[in-house]
């Protein structure tokens, strides 16, 4: 019962962990003037850690809280990639006011528990090819 107890630990540190995460990226873009659409933006295709606009400027932001900056890009994978690409797509079809607006993906890096969140801008494009 004891190592079931530990898991469930685990996973709710890890859980905060990563909501705290992603609330020190979205402290860092509104710094730099984005407005905060959505937090964890939930869809059957994908999920988006943010959703930030600044002008005609829409983008979807990943989180990643890694021990490097290069393990960090290194993670997001491929098919996660896509996943949240269609999330994007779901997203915007059912908000039509931002239909005019201009897409780029986007990631915060948190490097450490403690670092500094490094905000990397159009880190990819939906038609590069896969890894």
């Amino acid at each position: 019962m004891k190592a079931a107890h530990t898991r469930t630990n685990k996973r709710v540190a890890a859980f905060t962990f990563g909501l705290t995460s992603e609330t020190r990226a979205a402290w860092l873009l509104r710094f730099k003037g984005y407005r905060i659409l959505a937090r964890r933006a939930k869809h059957p295709v994908g999920e988006i850690d943010l959703v930030v606009k600044r002008g005609k400027l829409l983008a979807f932001v990943e989180v990643k809280a890694r021990r490097s900056v290069c393990e960090a890009i290194h993670s997001i994978t491929h098919n996660q990639r896509r996943r949240i690409e269609r999330a994007a797509e779901a997203f915007v079809a059912h908000n039509s006011t931002l239909a005019g607006c201009d897409w780029r993906f986007d990631v915060v890096i948190l490097e450490g528990r403690w670092g500094w969140p490094k905000h990397v801008p159009d880190a990819w494009r939906p038609d590069e090819s896969p890894d």
